[in-house]
C-alpha cells in the first residue's frame, strides 16, 4: 500500500532563484549573545547597585535568605508545566530577565520617579506614597511583561496555551521578587546593625517573615495576570487579531492594579495590610492556583481526546492516548524505561511523551481552525520525532497502560472534516498500517 512520505514535499523554487544568507544580525548567535550580554551587563549592574545600598554583609544575609522560596516557587511552577514541559532555555531566560533586567529597569526607574515627584511637589512622604502605589506597579509590571511577550513573540512554538503564560509570568516574577528580597532583607539587616536590634524583633525578622514567609507568591501572582492575558491570547486563532492584542493589555492593567492595592495596603490603617492579605491576597491566590490546575487537567483530557485518531493511522499504539493522559501512567512509563534501558531511555520516553503532547494541542487548534499556515510540516515534524523513539517508548508506555487500567478501551478515530490540512491518513487498524513502509 502506498503511503505518504516521512517527510513533508516541498514544490519547487523558481529557475534561478538565489537564496540569500541572512544578514549579521539575523543570525541566531547573534541575537543569543546580545542577549546573554544585555542580560550579563544587567546582573554586574544590580549587584553593584544593591551592594551599595546593603554593604558585602547585609548583601551576603540577604541573598542567603531570599533563596530559600525561590526553589519551592520554581518546583510548583515546574509541576504545573509538566504536561507539555517548556525548554529549560525559556525558564533561565525569563528568572535571568526578573532577576536582572526587570529589577535593573524597575530600581533606576522607582528611584528616579519618585526623587522627580518629591521635588516638584516638595512632599517627600507623599512621593514615597505615589511612587509606591501608582510608580512601581507599573514600571515592574511592564518590565517584567516584556519577558513574557519575548517568549511569545520569538518563542511561539513553546507558547501554546494558558499554562505557559503562568509558568513563564510566575518564573519571571520569581526572578524578579528574588533581587528585591536581597535588597529588602539587607536593608533590614543593615538597619538592625545600626540601632542593635536582634532576634524576634529585629527588622529583619519582620522583613522577612512578611515577605518570605507571608507572600512569597505576592509578585507571582500578579504578574501571573499578564500571563493569562498572553495565554488566552495564543489560544485565539491568527485572524483574531485584536484579541491578541487586547487580552494581553487587559492581564497587564489587572496585574498592575492588583499591584497596587497590595502596596498600599498599608496606607488603609492599622490592620490594612492584614485585611487586604486575607480577604483579598489569599482567595485570588485560590482562584488562580485552581484556574491553573484544572488548565493542567483540561491539557490531559485534550491529550486522551486528540491522540486516538492517531492510533488506526499507525503512528501511536492502542493504548499510549490512555498512558499519555495521565501523569501517573506517564511517570510509570518512564520508570519502566529507566529500569529496563537506563537514563537516556527515560529520558526517549519523556521526549516522546512532550513531542505526543504537542501533537494533540496542534491537532486540537487544527480542528477548531487556529493553527497556522505550518500546520502540516509542524505536524510532520512531530510525528517524526514520535517515530524516531517508538521502539523504547512504545512498550514502556504499554506497560503503564497495563498497570494503571488492564482494559484500556480500543479507539476508533473520528473522520473529520474534509477542510481540515494535513489529515490525510487512512483509517486502517494498528498494527497493520506502517506509515514508513509502502
Amino acid at each position: 500500500m502506498a503511503t505518504s512520505p516521512p517527510f513533508p514535499t516541498y514544490p519547487p523554487g523558481p529557475e534561478g532563484l538565489v537564496l540569500r544568507h541572512p544578514h549579521w544580525w539575523q543570525r541566531r548567535w547573534v541575537r543569543y549573545g546580545a542577549l546573554i550580554t544585555l542580560l550579563a551587563l544587567s546582573g554586574l549592574v544590580i549587584l553593584a547597585l544593591v551592594r551599595k545600598q546593603t554593604g558585602t554583609e547585609g548583601f551576603l544575609v540577604g541573598l542567603g535568605l531570599a533563596m530559600l522560596p525561590v526553589p519551592w516557587l520554581i518546583a510548583a511552577f515546574r509541576w504545573l508545566d509538566r504536561v507539555e514541559p517548556g525548554p529549560w532555555r525559556n525558564l533561565v531566560f525569563a528568572f535571568a530577565w526578573g532577576a536582572c533586567a526587570a529589577a535593573l529597569i524597575a530600581i533606576v526607574a522607582n528611584s528616579f520617579a519618585t526623587k522627580w515627584i518629591a521635588t516638584a511637589t516638595a512632599d517627600p512622604a507623599s512621593a514615597n506614597t505615589l511612587g509606591a502605589t501608582v510608580i512601581a506597579p507599573i514600571v515592574e509590571e511592564s518590565a517584567k511583561a516584556a519577558a513574557v511577550l519575548l517568549v511569545f513573540l520569538f518563542r511561539r512554538r513553546d507558547f501554546s496555551g494558558i499554562v505557559d503564560g503562568v509558568v513563564i509570568a510566575g518564573i519571571t516574577a520569581t526572578g524578579f521578587a528574588f533581587t528585591e528580597n536581597i535588597l529588602y532583607l539587607g536593608t533590614a539587616f543593615g538597619t538592625d546593625q545600626l540601632t542593635g536590634d536582634r532576634g524576634i524583633a529585629s527588622v529583619t525578622a519582620a522583613t522577612f517573615f512578611v515577605r518570605i514567609v507571608m507572600s512569597p507568591f505576592a509578585h507571582p501572582l500578579f504578574t501571573t495576570l499578564t500571563g493569562l492575558g498572553f495565554g488566552f491570547a495564543a489560544l485565539c486563532a491568527e485572524r483574531q487579531r485584536a484579541r491578541r492584542v487586547l487580552l494581553p493589555i487587559c492581564g497587564l492593567l489587572l496585574a498592575m492594579s492588583m499591584h497596587a492595592f497590595w502596596n498600599g495596603s498599608s496606607t488603609f490603617g492599622e490592620f490594612g495590610f492584614f485585611a487586604v492579605y486575607g480577604a483579598f491576597m489569599v482567595p485570588v491566590f485560590g482562584l488562580l492556583t485552581w484556574l491553573a490546575i484544572w488548565t493542567r487537567q483540561r491539557e490531559l483530557r485534550t491529550v486522551r481526546e486528540e491522540l486516538p485518531a492517531y492510533v488506526l493511522a499507525g503512528w501511536l499504539g492502542p493504548a499510549e492516548p490512555f498512558a499519555l493522559g495521565s501523569m501517573g501512567a506517564r511517570g510509570t512509563a518512564r520508570d519502566y524505561a529507566r529500569h529496563h534501558h537506563g537514563r537516556a531511555a527515560a529520558r526517549a520516553v519523556t521526549q516522546y511523551e512532550t513531542y505526543a503532547t504537542s501533537l494533540a494541542f496542534l491537532r486540537r487548534r487544527g480542528r477548531q481552525g487556529k493553527a497556522g499556515a505550518d500546520f502540516v510540516v509542524r505536524e510532520r515534524e512531530l510525528l517524526d520525532e514520535l517515530w524516531k523513539r517508538r521502539d523504547v517508548a512504545r512498550p514502556a508506555l504499554e506497560y503503564a497502560a497495563r498497570t494503571a487500567a488492564p482494559a484500556w478501551p480500543m479507539y476508533a478515530a473520528p473522520v473529520p472534516p474534509a477542510s481540515w490540512p494535513g489529515y490525510g491518513y487512512p483509517a486502517v487498524p494498528y498494527p497493520a498500517y506502517n506509515p514508513y513502509r509502502s
